[in-house]
């Protein structure tokens, strides 16, 4: 018997008629991370309090509104969260925290600091520190070099962007676990072992390359190294999770090849899929994609699992439809289909 036990849960933070975002809520420790900030009226404070890092797309207010709530409850906390996003992210955050009155604060409030940080392909473009205890007065600091679109780059896993165009610049991204350990029941049971939490300690630590002398304790009386488990095969590695995340965005080449290549062989896919394909004109003038669109990009990716989301309020009393077009899409048969299958004549290309 495999144990598989998933790194994060993502989940979309509102339905699909509402503002875009997911929340990647992790397994272990008290954390979880954002992608888009909207409205995040559907979050407890306690989910919101775990957030140690959010990815911004874009300003568009349906997509950085929910940064007042996130302040409002971060406040008064010894807290950092960090916040990454396209050109114009870190002045965003600046004009949102000078919009309110500091007098309050001073070097004896909570020491809550915001992190943000501006990036391009080219790597980060500005990093910016907000302190609570300076009345969030702005302080440049030195950004860490980018590694190709690697924003994030922890032990357990990376966040990497792709610059996509929406009108103004617009970011999708992919989470990618490093590494996936899975638990084989009968070779740990041949060790003389049960299931238990120690697993998760012993499963952090093979995902972070510990040395195989590492000791762990499954019991009080009882000890053994990651090398051991390893070698009776107890524990089995294999590729780490990949979530992506792509919004607001024109289907054109550019966006096409760029939003298939950061998704491809994702295990989900979760993309906008705002339009039926009879109003494709209004997409196009929109830089949205319609639901045969978001279909066809998850079908080129060759993705394991494609979630639609964003879907334009236009539509209520009309899910199913975008739905089917979706789906219709993504099934390799779209192929044979061109009346709803969108191809390199279409004049967009």
């Amino acid at each position: 018997m495999v144990s598989v036990t998933l790194l994060v849960q993502p989940r979309l933070v509102n339905d699909r008629f509402s503002d875009a975002g997911l929340l990647l809520d992790f397994q272990f420790g008290n954390r979880a991370m954002l992608f888009d900030i909207g409205d995040l009226s559907p979050l407890s404070p306690r989910e919101i309090l775990r957030v140690s890092h959010v990815f911004v797309s874009h300003m568009h207010m349906d997509h950085f509104a929910g940064f007042d709530r996130l302040l409002r409850l971060f406040l008064y906390r010894n807290k950092t969260v960090h916040l990454f996003g396209p050109p114009g992210l870190t002045e965003a955050v600046q004009a949102k925290l000078n919009a309110y009155t500091w007098n309050l604060l001073d070097e004896q409030s909570h020491d809550f600091m915001i992190v943000a940080c501006d990036w391009t392909p080219a790597g980060f473009h500005h990093s910016r520190l907000f302190r609570a205890r300076s009345g969030f007065a702005r302080q440049d600091t030195a950004s860490t070099p980018a590694e190709g679109n690697v924003l994030l780059d922890d032990p357990d896993f990376r966040v990497e962007a792709a610059m996509l165009d929406h009108g103004v610049p617009c970011l999708a991204f992919a989470f990618q676990e490093k590494i996936r350990v899975n638990v084989q029941k009968p070779q740990l049971e041949a060790l003389g072992l049960r299931v238990g939490p120690w697993l998760s300690e012993a499963k952090r630590a093979v995902r972070r390359g510990a040395d195989p002398e590492t000791t762990l304790a499954p019991t009080a009386d009882r000890q053994i190294s990651v090398g051991e488990l390893l070698g009776a095969g107890a524990l089995r590695t294999g590729p780490g999770q990949r979530i992506v995340y792509a919004t607001d965005l024109a289907f054109n080449v550019a966006n096409l090849a760029r939003v298939v290549a950061l998704a491809h062989g994702a295990n989900q896919l979760f993309i906008e899929a705002g339009f039926l394909q009879e109003d494709r004109e209004m997409a196009a003038a929109k830089r949205h994609l319609t639901a045969a669109e978001a279909g066809t990009i998850a079908r080129l990716a060759g993705v394991e699992h494609a979630v639609p989301m964003h879907f334009s309020p236009r539509y209520l009393g009309h899910e199913d439809e975008l739905r089917a077009e979706f789906a219709a899409n993504l099934a390799p048969e779209a192929l044979l289909n061109p009346g709803m299958n969108t191809s390199r004549d279409d004049p967009r290309f």
